[in-house]
C-alpha cells in the first residue's frame, strides 16, 4: 500500500488550477451575458463597446475576475508542484510545508474578493441595472470554486507530505557501543 495515496493526492491537487480556471470561465461567460442584457436593456445609451464586445463595465469586471483567477491559480500552481516535490525529495521537507502554509494567504484573499462579488458591486458602482439584471443567478456561487480548489489541494497536501514520509529512507540507527564489563575490587 506504499502508493496508494500518490495518485489520489495529485489529482486532488490539480484540481487547484482546474477550478480557478474554471472560476475564471465561468465569469467570462457570466459577464458576457451581463453585458448582452446591458446592451439590449431600456438605459443603454450607445457607450464604448470593445475590440472583444465588453462594455467599459465588462472590461473592468473581467478585468477584476481574470486577476483574482490569477491570483489563486499562481498560488495553486505553486502547491501542485510543492505537492509533487513532497513525493519525491527526501530534503526540504520542512521548508516546502513553510512556504506551502504561507501560500495560503493569496489563496484567501482570492476566495475573499470572489466572495464579495466585484461584479455585482461594479455594477452597482456603474449604475447599470440592466448589467445586474443579465448576470446569471449561478454567477454569485462561483467564488466556492475557489475554496473547493483550496480544500482539495489541502487534502492532496497532505496526502503528498504522508507518502513522501513513508517513502523517504530512514537514517541507520547508531551501533551501540560495546558493553564493557566491571572489573569487581579495582579502583
Amino acid at each position: 500500500m506504499a502508493g496508494s495515496g500518490r495518485p489520489a493526492g495529485i489529482v486532488l491537487l490539480a484540481l487547484g488550477p482546474a477550478l480557478a480556471a474554471a472560476y475564471a470561465g465561468a465569469g467570462y461567460l457570466a459577464i458576457r451575458a451581463a453585458v448582452r442584457a446591458q446592451t439590449a436593456g431600456p438605459e443603454w445609451e450607445g457607450g464604448r463597446i470593445d475590440g472583444s464586445g465588453l462594455t467599459s463595465l465588462g472590461v473592468d469586471t473581467w478585468r477584476l475576475t481574470w486577476w483574482t483567477a490569477m491570483v489563486v491559480g499562481l498560488a495553486a500552481v505553486a502547491y501542485l508542484v510543492f505537492g509533487v516535490l513532497l513525493l519525491r525529495e527526501r530534503r526540504g521537507r520542512t521548508v516546502i510545508l513553510v512556504v506551502s502554509g504561507v501560500l495560503i494567504v493569496p489563496y484567501a484573499l482570492g476566495f475573499g474578493v470572489a466572495l464579495f462579488n466585484p461584479v455585482e458591486l461594479l455594477a452597482g458602482l456603474y449604475d447599470s441595472p440592466d448589467f445586474l439584471a443579465g448576470l446569471p443567478a449561478w454567477q454569485p456561487y462561483t467564488a466556492w470554486l475557489l475554496l473547493a480548489g483550496g480544500l482539495a489541494q489541502a487534502v492532496g497536501m497532505v496526502m503528498a507530505a504522508a507518502h513522501g514520509k513513508r517513502a523517504a529512507p530512514k537514517p541507520p540507527k547508531p551501533p551501540k557501543p560495546p558493553e564493557v564489563a566491571e572489573v569487581k575490587g579495582q579502583s
